[in-house]
């Protein structure tokens, strides 16, 4: 018998898998695809952000290096190189989980499992195998999420791994769902030239965000040139018989013609086939395995983290939750500070956030100040010529405590990191504000922030 099976080889479940062989207990993990790292790694977020970049470079080699004095010729798109390089990057992080499943001695099965009673897994697939453990984790991930009326076929109509290999650029593509991967996913094909129309059920983008950030990021993708329908309810798309493409119907709205659509609507929990009935474990009306605070699940010995248990659905958090969950079984020691793991768009600019909102605040009737800095007024923002987006830091009245931090503007998601730091250290603006920072840095913007929450800002 096995001290832990880990059922998935995502974030979440390759992490948990390593960190528990490192505290000596005897691992086995079951993934169901050849290729280890999950979607995330696969098919997400490694390929999404290697397509970002690559389309940022070309976007800006065609359009930004005359201010820099860098003058080029005609720039052409060689689209079957930018998914070479994606491939590269995932080929090297799913060869590189292999390595470190040896490295750790965590013996990997490629099958998929299912539980045919307490205790025990039937592997099905490459490797066909009755295994059984003190401990089980749950760590299948998330698949996109289907939306009423519109049938996927995953070439016209598709989700974000269809998006994510085009072999040519949609003349029109329209994006149903104005979150993190319709938007990350929309700015690569409005890069590379396609006309790009976002449609959001909600009244405003980001939903989750910041407020004023959500606003501010709506009228710089506008700028863009993203056209959005905001309150829009997608009713169906369908495509042509003749001629190819596809038309998409909403209430409110004419009819839309377009060449792809992309279906971004979010993501449901991949809990099905697991046989969770044969050990009496059922899922919320969200596919969702409920757990307590430290992911043990209804049935003694069985635990669920990342996607298919209640939160935000991030890899960062489900390697967290991994972490603690494998450190408690060792240890009896094991936990997560929800209110310092952050969260990033990954668009230009990019957006990023930690701990609380404004709204969260006042409906919590926390009082708090803010502190604000504008990257226009940082002197390195003015040298790579990425003066858009400001930094805004959220600090408790009384206490001075930071509380939340919310960033648009160049590299936020690098930036955002040392406030988690300050909110897991329960420090305040005048801690951060009182670092020195390396002149000339973007990190002055977070520096000048933190001074800003005392009315003390010096260079704005």
């Amino acid at each position: 018998m096995l001290d832990l099976i880990v059922i998935g080889a995502g974030p979440g479940g390759y992490v948990a898998a390593i960190r528990a062989a490192q505290l000596g207990l005897s691992v086995a993990c079951i993934e169901r695809e050849p290729a280890l790292g999950g979607t995330c790694l696969r098919v997400g977020c490694i390929p999404s952000k290697a397509m970002l970049e690559s389309s940022e470079r070309f976007h800006a080699t065609a359009h930004d290096l005359n201010r820099f004095g860098v003058k080029v010729g005609n720039v052409e798109l060689d689209l079957a190189a930018m998914h070479k390089h994606k491939d590269t990057c995932v080929n090297a992080g799913t060869r590189g989980v292999d390595g470190l499943f040896k490295k750790n001695k965590v013996t990997r099965y490629e099958g998929t499992a299912a539980f045919t009673g307490p205790g025990a897994i039937r592997v099905q697939g490459k490797d066909n195998v009755e295994l059984s453990a003190k401990h089980i984790l749950i760590a299948t991930g998330s698949k996109p999420a289907q939306l009423r009326g519109v049938e996927m076929d995953g070439e016209l109509i598709g989700d974000s791994t269809t998006a994510l290999g085009y072999r040519e650029v949609p003349g029109h593509l329209v994006v149903i769902g104005a979150g993190v991967i319709g938007l990350e996913l929309g700015s690569v094909w409005l890069r590379l030239g396609a006309k790009v129309t976002v449609l959001e059920y909600m009244d405003h983008i980001l939903p989750g965000l910041d407020e004023e950030i959500s606003k501010e990021a709506l009228k710089v993708f506008k700028k863009q040139g993203f056209a959005f329908h905001l309150g829009a309810k997608v009713t169906g798309a369908s495509p042509a018989r003749k001629g190819g493409g596809v038309t998409v119907h909403a209430e409110g709205l004419e009819d839309i013609k377009c060449d792809r659509v992309l279906v971004a609507t979010g993501r449901w929990a991949n809990t099905e086939g697991l046989g969770l009935e044969n050990i009496g474990l059922k899922t919320n009306q969200r596919g969702q395995i409920e757990v307590d605070e430290h992911y043990q699940t209804a049935v003694p010995g069985v635990y669920a983290i990342g996607d298919v248990i209640p939160g935000p659905m991030l890899a960062h958090k489900a390697e967290e939750e991994g972490i603690a969950c494998v450190e408690r079984i060792a240890t009896g020691v094991g936990h997560v500070n929800y209110n310092a793991i952050p969260g990033i768009v990954y668009t230009h600019p990019e957006i990023a956030g930690v701990g609380k909102t404004e709204q969260e605040l006042k409906a919590a009737g926390i009082e708090y100040n803010v502190g604000r800095f504008n990257f226009i007024a940082n002197g390195r923002a003015r040298a790579l010529g990425e003066t858009a987006g400001w930094v805004k830091i959220l600090a408790d009245k009384r206490t001075d405590r930071v509380l939340g931090a919310h960033i648009i503007g160049a590299r936020a998601g690098d930036l955002i990191a040392e406030v988690a730091v300050a909110i897991e250290f329960g420090a305040s603006a005048e801690d951060i504000a009182r670092s020195c920072h390396a002149h000339p840095t973007l990190a002055e913007c977070v520096k000048e922030a933190a001074l800003g929450v005392a009315g003390r800002t010096i260079h704005m």
